[in-house]
């Protein structure tokens, strides 16, 4: 069976990270052939090709880059793939303009897309035009089913992630406290997301000026860079929480952080599933999020908010903080498992 993968490789968030992951466990899959085609220069293609994943590098610079759709055709005449596995929206539509240019082949590819989202899909979107969607969580597939898609059509494979990689990737010092001057006793609640309006960390906020009497001593750390930092920094000096909110930008060894923190919180309003949760869980520690999509299929209820209520996320933090239970990550959330879930789907379609 082969397998061409597809990422534009813009950037390199939790999706670019599972299809590292998801390539690096079907390389120990006899019956597959892979290659990845994503954008030259990449994060994801330097830790594809890092972990012996065959990667072509391709100009790629906008989401929707004719380039693109012409270097994608030029690979599959030359490796004529089973499948074409499309693992972000722009990758979707390349993919099924491709399979239009393939159609005449004698045994024409089938086009899998992952969905990682909750949100509603276009009426004309690429991805009604997939022969199989994976979704990544039971959430992302009730929008989907909402949509009108076909229920056969669907396929429920959770993200997944490697626990030994994330616990070594946090065992290296970070050294929260003193970057932010803060007291070694100090508790930690930490949020790592992108900051766009999804992710709420309005909400996150306004817990933070909830919990400040009752927690004099707990500080909220936010990583992430995005649309809304300018909007959530004058949020923090509008409620007077400079002293108590860290806005402090993208961190690259966010599992360092993670492993520093005391409870990690996500305050979403729609999540596809949350992969910084699973980080979460593999490392040990409490999770408080909103009910928003997949978290709450991870999450256990007693630690779930109402999503956008502030003093309830901060009650459940306060909590956490006081009669810690962390959660174990459940066997179906390793890459591992991830991988052999969309070789089932692969096969189905083969």
């Amino acid at each position: 069976m082969r397998v061409l993968h597809v990422d534009s490789g813009r950037e390199f968030r939790g999706g670019q990270n599972q299809v590292r992951l998801l390539a690096r466990e079907l390389a120990r899959e006899p019956s597959v052939e892979q290659r990845l085609v994503t954008r030259r220069g990449s994060e994801l293609a330097r830790r594809a090709a890092a972990e012996g994943v065959t990667v072509r590098e391709i100009p790629w610079a906008l989401g929707l880059d004719p380039r693109a759709w012409w270097w994608l055709v030029a690979e599959a005449r030359t490796w004529p793939p089973n499948l074409i596995h499309a693992h972000n929206n722009h990758a979707v539509t390349v993919a099924i303009w491709a399979r239009r240019f393939l159609a005449f082949a004698s045994t024409p590819p089938r086009v899998v897309a992952t969905r990682r989202v909750v949100f509603p899909v276009r009426r004309r979107s690429a991805l009604r035009h997939a022969d199989a969607v994976v979704a990544i969580s039971e959430a992302v597939r009730a929008a989907l089913l909402a949509a009108g898609f076909r229920p056969g059509g669907v396929h429920v494979v959770p993200s997944g992630i490697d626990p030994d990689e994330v616990r070594r990737a946090a065992a290296v010092p970070f050294d929260l406290r003193t970057k932010l001057g803060l007291p070694r006793a100090a508790a930690i609640a930490a949020n790592v997301a992108e900051l766009e309006p999804a992710k709420d960390q309005r909400t996150l906020i306004r817990a933070a000026r909830a919990a400040r009497a009752s927690r004099p001593d707990l500080h909220w750390v936010i990583a992430g860079d995005g649309p809304e930092r300018q909007a959530l920094a004058a949020e923090v000096r509008q409620l007077d929480l400079a002293d108590r909110v860290h806005l402090i930008g993208y961190v690259a060894q966010a599992d360092a952080l993670l492993g520093e923190c005391d409870v990690v919180v996500m305050s979403s309003r729609a999540e596809g599933l949350g992969t910084v949760v699973l980080h979460a869980l593999a490392l040990g520690k409490p999770v408080v999020a909103t009910a928003g999509g997949g978290l709450s299929e991870i999450v256990p209820a007693r630690w779930l908010a109402p999503v956008g209520d502030a003093d309830d996320l901060a009650r459940r933090v306060i909590e956490a903080l006081d009669r810690p239970s962390p959660a174990p990550l459940p066997a179906q959330y390793t890459a591992a498992a991830m991988a052999a879930g969309v070789l089932a789907v692969y096969r189905s379609l083969v």
